[in-house]
């Protein structure tokens, strides 16, 4: 077993948990996930391996109560990507409203701005940040092109 995968199984052992094959199974999909995943899209990878679709929304659900993984709702669909040991760097969401993608951007000025965010906040308010997650929401290249098009054909008209 790699080391992420026994790190992962300290956090679940020390938190009274067992970590069953199952768990494992579910964690290697997540930690080599290229992409934000549903219930659904885990449940069918993992389903080869005899683990029910129940599991996968238990799993998940533990999971993310003790931080290893993050959940972002999309239009009332739960999507996870790991918090730790994803190989992801940091990023920020981005959502399609017309096709419904999920993108991750990874600008590094954008990055630190957000970091920046993290900081003043922090300090203008005397709390810590654990955790914080931007979800920008607009039309993808592809669908903003569309748009375009679009428009230009019902000017024509």
């Amino acid at each position: 077993m790699d080391k992420n995968l026994i790190h992962l199984r300290n956090i679940i052992e020390s938190n009274g948990y067992k970590f069953t094959k199952q768990k494992r199974y579910i964690l290697k999909v997540l930690i080599n996930a290229k992409s934000h995943l549903s219930a659904e899209d885990i449940y069918q990878i993992v389903r080869v391996d005899s683990v029910g679709i129940a599991t996968v929304y238990r799993t998940l659900k533990k999971l993310k109560e003790l931080n290893i993984v993050k959940e972002i709702n999309i239009d009332g669909t739960n999507f996870y990507e790991m918090k730790i040991f994803g190989g992801r760097p940091l990023h920020i969401h981005f959502k399609c409203s017309e096709c419904n993608s999920i993108m991750d951007i990874y600008n590094r000025s954008l990055i630190l701005d957000y970091l920046r965010l993290n900081n003043n906040a922090e300090k203008e308010n005397n709390f810590t940040v654990f955790d914080a997650d931007i979800m920008l929401i607009g039309l993808c290249s592809e669908c903003r092109e569309k748009k375009i098009c679009q428009d230009q054909l019902n000017l024509e008209e």
